[in-house]
């Protein structure tokens, strides 16, 4: 005697189309998802140089006012070394470091004019193309040498 299959008795489990089909929509939202993220990154990374270049413009205008000229170098106005490194959170970082993300100079420095600019190093130079090195003048004229909007 043969037993009948009740209406509920289904094999329950994921056919393989299903998995094709959420592979797909995962793969789809990535794709979407990566580059924003990136940008984002990338973005977070850069805003660590302008507040270094923002930092030393302020240090140079207090060394301004007390010595009635820029600073040199960046020993002078209280940074650690010259160049100064920023790591990826803003913060100090050594030339050997792996979190390294700019290296911040002063250059063009006379009695009243200097430019302070951060090089992009490691990843953030090859990943941030669009601005590449940022720069910052006593007159707070913002630059960048990539010539996009990264202010």
């Amino acid at each position: 005697m043969q037993r009948l299959k009740k209406p509920g008795n289904r094999q329950k489990g994921v056919t393989l189309l299903e998995l094709l089909i959420v592979v797909a929509i995962v793969a789809l939202l990535t794709s979407i998802a990566y580059p924003s993220y990136m940008r984002f990154v990338i973005n977070s990374k850069r805003t660590a140089a302008t507040s270094a270049l923002l930092q030393i413009a302020d240090r140079q205008q207090q060394f301004f006012m007390d010595n009635k000229t820029y600073a040199a170098d960046l020993v002078a106005l209280g940074f650690g070394a010259s160049p100064y490194i920023v790591a990826d959170d803003g913060s100090p970082a050594a030339a050997t470091d792996d979190d390294r993300v700019y290296s911040v100079t002063l250059s063009n420095v006379s009695t009243t004019t200097y430019t302070a600019t951060a090089a992009p190093l490691l990843s953030q130079l090859s990943h941030d193309t669009e601005c590449g090195s940022l720069t910052l003048t006593q007159a707070g004229v913002r630059g960048s040498s990539g010539g996009g909007d990264c202010w």
